[in-house]
C-alpha cells in the first residue's frame, strides 16, 4: 500500500510539472513531432542497407518486406570497389582542411569586426559576408563558370591578355582542391563568424583593461585574453562539425565542377558517389549502405571528439 501511494504521488507530481510548464511544452511540441517524423522514424529505413531492395508497386513497406536479406553484402560491395579508398580519402581530407580554414578565418574575421568602432560599418561588413551563405551552389556554379569558362572566362582572358596560355579549368584537376577551399571559406565565413563575434563581444571588458594596465599590446590582448575566452565555444563547434566530417557538401562537389569526368579524382566524395551510384545503377541497397556508413562513422567520431575534449576541457564537452 505504501509503495502504491508513493507511485501515485510521483505520477501526480509529474503531471503537475507538465501542467506547470504547459506553455513551454506546447511551444516545443511542433519541433518534437517534426523530429519524430523526419528524423527518428526514417532511421528505421536503414534496414534497406541490409537487403537486396526491389521496388514493389504495393508501396515502400511491401518492397521492404519482399526484398531478401543480404546481410553485409552491400557494405562489401562498397568497400571492394576501386573507388572506396578514393572517396573516403577525399571526403576526410577536404573536411579536415575545411574545418581548419573555417575555424581560423571565422575567428580572425570576428576579432577584426570586434575591433571596429564604427557600428554601421560593422553591420555592412557582416551583411556582405552573410550574403554568399544564402546563395545556392547552383547559382554560385554559374558565377564560377563565368570566371573559369575555357573560352570566355574572365581568368583566361586575363591570362591570354598577359601573354599566357589559357587553362582548361574543367579538365585540369590540380586547381580544384584550392578552388573548393576558397569557395567553402568564402561561402561560410559570415555565418561561422557570427557566433565567435557574439562571444568576443561578451568578454568582460575588465580583462582588457587589466591587460592594458600591464602594458599588453593589441596582439598580446588577443593572444592572452580573447583567444582563451573563445576556447570553450571553439571546442563545442568543433565537436559538432566533427560529427559531419564524413558528409561532404554535395552542391560544392557536384554542381560547381559540373560533374566533369576529367575531375573525378579530386571531386569524388561519398555524397557524389552515392548520388552517381543511385542514378546510374538504381541500387538502393548499396547507396543506403554508403549513407549508413557515413552516419555511423560520423557518430563514432563525434563521441571520440567529445571524450577527448571532456578530458582536456571538461566545461566544453557536449555531454
Amino acid at each position: 500500500m505504501k509503495g502504491a501511494k508513493e507511485m501515485n504521488k510521483r505520477k501526480k507530481s509529474i503531471w503537475q510539472q507538465i501542467w506547470q510548464f504547459k506553455a513551454l511544452i506546447l511551444m516545443a511540441l511542433p519541433g518534437f513531432i517534426w523530429f519524430i517524423f523526419f528524423f527518428y522514424i526514417p532511421v528505421l529505413a536503414n534496414i534497406v542497407a541490409f537487403k537486396d531492395f526491389h521496388i514493389s508497386p504495393d508501396g515502400f513497406l511491401a518492397s521492404l518486406r519482399n526484398s531478401p536479406w543480404v546481410g553485409f553484402e552491400n557494405f562489401k560491395f562498397l568497400f571492394a570497389s576501386s573507388d572506396a579508398w578514393l572517396i573516403t580519402r577525399n571526403t576526410l581530407l577536404y573536411n579536415i582542411v575545411f574545418l581548419a580554414f573555417n575555424l581560423f578565418f571565422a575567428i580572425a574575421f570576428a576579432i577584426i569586426m570586434s575591433e571596429l568602432r564604427n557600428k554601421k560599418a560593422v553591420k555592412v561588413y557582416h551583411t556582405m559576408s552573410l550574403l554568399p551563405y544564402f546563395l545556392s551552389w547552383v547559382v554560385i556554379s554559374y558565377f564560377v563558370y563565368a570566371f573559369l569558362s575555357p573560352d570566355k572566362g574572365i581568368l583566361n582572358q586575363w591570362i591570354t591578355n598577359a601573354g599566357g596560355e589559357g587553362i582548361n579549368w574543367y579538365a585540369d584537376p590540380k586547381w580544384w582542391p584550392l578552388i573548393f577551399v576558397v569557395l567553402n571559406v568564402w561561402k561560410s565565413l559570415g555565418y561561422n563568424s557570427i557566433i565567435y563575434y557574439a562571444s568576443v563581444m561578451g568578454i568582460d571588458p575588465t580583462y582588457y583593461e587589466a591587460a592594458m594596465v600591464d602594458g599588453a599590446s593589441k596582439w598580446q590582448q588577443i593572444k592572452n585574453v580573447t583567444i582563451p575566452q573563445l576556447i570553450p565555444m571553439m571546442s563545442v563547434l568543433l565537436i559538432m562539425n566533427i560529427g559531419g566530417i564524413f558528409r561532404a557538401d554535395f552542391g560544392l562537389f557536384f554542381q560547381v565542377p559540373k560533374n566533369s569526368g576529367a575531375l573525378y579524382q579530386v571531386t569524388a566524395v561519398l555524397d557524389t558517389y552515392i548520388f552517381n551510384g543511385l542514378t546510374a545503377t538504381g541500387d538502393l541497397g548499396m547507396t543506403a549502405a554508403a549513407g549508413l556508413y557515413q552516419s555511423v562513422v560520423g557518430a563514432c567520431l563525434l563521441l571520440a571528439a567529445n571524450f577527448v575534449v571532456r578530458k582536456l576541457e571538461p566545461d566544453s564537452a557536449l555531454f
